[in-house]
């Protein structure tokens, strides 16, 4: 299984980006997905997750009502829209596969995962 994350980069604050991530190497519609970031000197949080239908999402306090996930289940692809970001958005991002097929649940935790992504840079400046 492998994963392309993309999309990351340099925005003011206010701005918006749209990060990508392709899927190849398994069933992808059958599992669900999940974005998450790791600032530096920080642990690795949840941002945002979808389930394999795209059914349901759910998403950290911090970033509800700003960013949306989504996927495109024809294109093996789930995708994070970035609005009205802020200098703490900055992190590295990183999109995951989660482990359990066909769940109706959204995991929010890491070790619900099983495949990770290289992780695309986000910076925000001030």
């Amino acid at each position: 299984v492998q994963l392309q994350a993309s999309g990351g980069g340099l925005v003011q604050a206010g701005g918006s980006l749209r990060l990508a991530c392709a899927v190849s190497g398994r069933s992808f519609s059958s599992y669900g997905m999940g974005w998450f970031r790791q600032a530096p000197g920080k642990e690795r949080e949840f941002v945002a997750g979808i389930t394999h239908s795209g059914g349901s999402t759910n998403y950290a306090d911090s970033v509800r009502g700003r960013f949306t996930i989504s996927r495109d289940n024809a294109k093996n692809a789930v995708y994070l829209q970035m609005n009205s970001l802020k200098p703490e958005d900055t992190a590295v991002y990183y999109c995951a596969v989660a482990r359990t097929r066909l769940s109706g649940v959204v995991v929010t935790q890491p070790t619900g995962y099983l495949y990770w992504g290289q992780g695309t840079l986000v910076t925000v400046s001030s």
